[in-house]
């Protein structure tokens, strides 16, 4: 939660249908002709709005958690399988990057 919002992770099924396999929203979706999606929703809670969202494709289909960062102004995700990490250079308060 970050003040009156509420962020939300969404993910596709696993592969591994033993885990969730057999729930109700699965036969939801097939009954309205919906595929599951990956990404967040930003949830107004005065409202119950969605205010934003995002659908994330590709590789990732399961998000395992959701924080904010609060005060972070850029923030940004590095790889660990390449050399970045190895070349990112930040200039200013460490406290807001």
């Amino acid at each position: 939660f970050a003040g009156d919002y509420a962020i939300v992770g969404l993910s596709g099924p696993r592969h591994d249908q033993h885990t969730f396999g057999g729930l109700a929203l699965d036969e939801e979706l097939t009954r309205r002709g919906a595929e599951p999606r990956s990404g967040l929703m930003v949830i107004d809670l005065r409202s119950g709005d969605i205010a934003h969202w995002v659908r994330i494709e590709g590789i990732i289909s399961e998000l395992y958690d959701v924080v904010t960062l609060p005060g972070v102004v850029r923030p940004m995700a590095l790889g660990f399988k390449t050399d970045e990490i190895q070349r990112l250079l930040a200039i200013g308060e460490p406290e807001v990057l």
